[in-house]
């Protein structure tokens, strides 16, 4: 997910060659992927919590699924408005900002004396995400050279792994064992070590100029990138209306305690560190043979669980593989977004995070209501569904010959 900020077109000149980047500027960068993590770690962190914070505020399980679908809509309005609003601001100065804002965000949840104070919460978070991900992600490839701007993002994206790999199930071990508004306390500490980390290594990130409204629909022109945005939507709601349930079919279904659904997770965020690693190293030789690949797989997962999932290890077994294809995931999709229209996502990339986020946001709501109408079944039927719809848009429409004869008539 790309920054909406310029950077001098001399800083993305190929024309001779990039001096190698400091030590301080790969600490930067490192802090920059250690705010993803954060960020990560608290928008699912209520995935591993979801039977507790229901049962402790006596809603259904779909009515705690708010707290990821609600946050991910307000993502989507504010990564628009964030690209748009903070003109030519210091993009440094932004980061601070909205790391700030995190904190609050879990301070308040931590404290929320009923539901309504703990969507509040979750709703300062949402204009945290969105923000970030719309502008802090071009903060890698603006701290170094374009020679080394893939591996300055891979840096920032080994952040998100972390997050599902350490964040999510260390907060659902530590809700198990001392609640979930400890949890939520905890994340809060972690954004203030962040904070204060990017305020130490940061440098200051000036932009030439900020972006217009009109700037935006830029990728909606391109029609790969259209292709993009479809497959963008129909896997991130394939991912959400079944993982945001996760914990409550392990706990239900499967017969799994806390402790043991906590040790699931972390093989989950395991096997998507190893699935992150896969996804760009096959993303590099056919971007579209890891989209495919990861819906393929994803879908596979997803869809067997209500068949063989009441088995523990089966369960173990599926969700580990699972776990491959969500690491995958990010980066197939950003890859395929990059190639596809590489001069355009600087200005419209908000518009590829905003439709993640309401994608993220309405698979989390779409699972919400099938879970309360249908059982715990349908989310994971839902997900192996949009993912199987992933994988038929991309063997359809994905096709380079197509994209290559439609430039040939252009030209």
């Amino acid at each position: 997910m790309q920054s909406t900020s310029s950077a001098p077109a001399a800083d993305f000149s190929a024309a001779s060659p990039a001096p190698k980047p400091s030590l301080a500027t790969w600490l930067a960068v490192l802090s920059v992927g250690v705010g993803a993590f954060a960020l990560v770690t608290t928008e699912f962190l209520p995935v591993g919590l979801l039977p507790q914070i229901a049962a402790e505020l006596r809603i259904s399980e779909g009515q705690a699924g708010l707290l990821v679908t609600m946050p991910g809509y307000i993502a989507a309005l504010s990564a628009l408005a964030v690209t748009i609003g903070v003109g030519k601001t210091d993009r440094r100065i932004v980061l601070l900002a909205l790391l700030s804002l995190l904190f609050v965000s879990n301070l308040a949840v931590a404290l929320a004396p009923n539901f309504a104070w703990v969507l509040a919460g979750r709703a300062l978070l949402g204009v945290a995400v969105g923000g970030f991900w719309a502008v802090g992600l071009a903060v890698g490839p603006r701290l170094v050279s374009l020679q080394y701007a893939t591996r300055a993002n891979s840096l920032i994206f080994a952040g998100v792994s972390l997050g599902t790999v350490a964040g999510v199930p260390a907060g659902a071990l530590l809700g198990d064992i001392m609640g979930w508004r400890v949890a939520f306390g905890a994340a809060a500490g972690v954004a203030v070590v962040v904070l204060l980390t990017q305020l130490l290594l940061l440098p200051k990130l000036p932009v030439q100029r900020g972006v217009a409204l009109r700037d935006l629909p830029q990728l909606l022109h391109i029609p790969k990138a259209r292709i993009g945005l479809i497959a963008t939507l129909l896997i991130f709601v394939a991912q959400f209306s079944a993982y945001t349930y996760i914990s409550p079919f392990l706990e239900q279904v499967t017969r799994m305690n806390a402790k043991t659904i906590s040790a699931l997770l972390l093989a989950y965020g395991v096997t998507g560190f190893f699935g992150n690693i896969l996804g760009g190293w096959i993303a590099e030789k056919s971007v579209r043979g890891a989209l495919t690949g990861t819906a393929l797989v994803m879908g596979l997962a997803t869809a067997s669980l209500p068949l063989l999932g009441a088995d523990p290890l089966a369960a173990t077994v599926l969700v580990s593989i699972w776990g491959l294809a969500f690491g995958a995931m990010p980066i197939s999709v950003q890859s395929w977004m990059m190639k596809s229209a590489p001069d355009a996502m600087d200005s419209g990339g908000a518009l590829f995070v905003a439709t993640a986020q309401v994608a993220l946001a309405s698979g989390a709501a779409v699972g919400g209501v099938a879970v309360d109408h249908f059982g715990l079944f349908s989310a994971m039927f839902l997900g192996g569904s949009f993912a199987a719809a992933t994988v038929f848009v991309m063997l359809k429409f994905g096709s380079p010959r197509r994209f290559a004869s439609r430039l040939h008539v252009v030209h």
